[in-house]
C-alpha cells in the first residue's frame, strides 16, 4: 500500500490534520492565528539552514520554529505590541530564508514545493516523520489537556488549580513548532495556518464541548485532505491549495447552515 504515492499522500494528509485539529482549536480559542502564521513563515529560514548544512528538513524547520516562538514570547510586552513584533519577525524570517535559499549553489530546489507543499512527493521516510510528529503532538496535548484548557479559559483559575499558564503556553508553542515542521511537506509554509484554523473554525458552531470541537475539527480536516487530494488528482490542480480550498468550502457551507438554523430557531421561538 505504501508503494502507491496516492496512499502515502492520503496518510500524510490525515496525519497532519489529526495533529492540527487539537492545536488549531487552542489557536482559535486563544486568538493566536497571527502567532501561528508568524511561526509558519519563519520556517522558511529553517528550510534554508537544512539545505545549507545538508540536513533533513524537519530538524531545521523545528529548530527555527521553536526559536521564533521563544523569541516572540521573550520580547513581547517589552515596549513592542505583539502584532507588531510578530509581523516584523515573521516577514523578516521569510525574506531572509528566501534570500538564503537563492545563494545555495549546486542544490536543486523546488521553491514552490516548500511554499505551497508537495504532498504527492511524500516518501516513506516523510510519512514516518509526519506520524511520529502527530503522535507527539496528540500525546502532548492529551497529557496536558486540563492545564491547557484551564489556562485558556481563565489564567487565575489555572493558577488556583496548580497549573502555570506560562508553562502551558510553552507546551502549545512546542506543539505548534512540531506541526509546522511536519506540515511543510503537505501544505507548505504559506498554507499551514489555514489547515490549523479552518477546520477548527468550521467545527466551532456545532460543538457543545471542547472535546467535541477537537473531534469534529479532526474529521473535517481529514475529509478536506482526502477530498482535496482526489480533486487535485482528477482536475490536475496544485494539491496543497486544493486541500485548503475544500476546507474553506466546508467552512462556508457550515456557516450558511448555522445561520439558517439560528434563524429558524428564532422564528420558531
Amino acid at each position: 500500500m505504501l508503494d502507491d504515492f496516492l496512499w502515502r499522500a492520503a496518510l500524510a494528509g490525515i496525519g497532519v490534520t489529526l495533529a492540527a485539529a487539537p492545536l488549531g482549536c487552542f489557536i482559535v480559542w486563544r486568538r493566536m492565528a497571527y502567532f501561528g502564521d508568524a511561526t509558519a513563515h519563519a520556517s522558511m529560514l529553517g528550510v534554508a539552514l537544512s539545505l545549507a548544512f545538508s540536513l533533513p528538513i524537519f530538524p531545521g524547520v523545528l529548530f527555527i520554529a521553536l526559536l521564533m516562538a521563544i523569541t516572540v514570547s521573550t520580547f513581547s510586552g517589552r515596549g513592542y505590541a505583539m502584532d507588531t513584533l510578530l509581523g516584523v519577525m515573521a516577514h523578516s524570517a521569510l525574506a531572509i530564508g528566501l534570500v538564503a535559499v537563492s545563494f545555495l549553489s549546486g542544490i536543486r530546489l523546488d521553491l514552490m514545493a516548500y511554499l505551497f507543499g508537495d504532498i504527492l512527493a511524500v516518501s516513506k521516510t516523510d510519512l514516518l516523520v509526519i506520524w511520529l510528529g502527530t503522535l507527539l503532538v496528540v500525546g502532548l496535548i492529551g497529557f496536558r489537556w486540563s492545564g491547557l484548557l484551564l489556562s485558556t479559559l481563565n489564567k487565575d483559575l489555572a493558577l488556583a488549580s496548580g497549573y502555570s499558564p506560562k508553562r502551558e503556553q510553552l507546551i502549545l508553542t512546542i506543539a505548534l513548532a512540531v506541526v509546522v515542521a511536519v506540515a511543510i511537506k503537505v501544505v507548505g509554509v504559506l498554507l499551514i495556518v489555514a489547515m490549523l484554523i479552518i477546520p477548527a473554525a468550521t467545527a466551532r458552531p456545532f460543538s457543545r464541548t471542547p472535546e467535541i470541537m477537537v473531534v469534529l475539527a479532526a474529521v473535517i480536516g481529514s475529509s478536506s485532505s482526502i477530498v482535496g487530494l482526489r480533486t487535485s488528482y482528477l482536475m490536475d490542480t496544485p494539491t496543497g491549495p486544493t486541500i485548503v480550498c475544500v476546507a474553506a468550502g466546508l467552512f462556508l457551507v457550515s456557516s450558511l447552515v448555522w445561520k439558517v438554523t439560528v434563524k429558524r430557531q428564532e422564528n420558531g421561538g
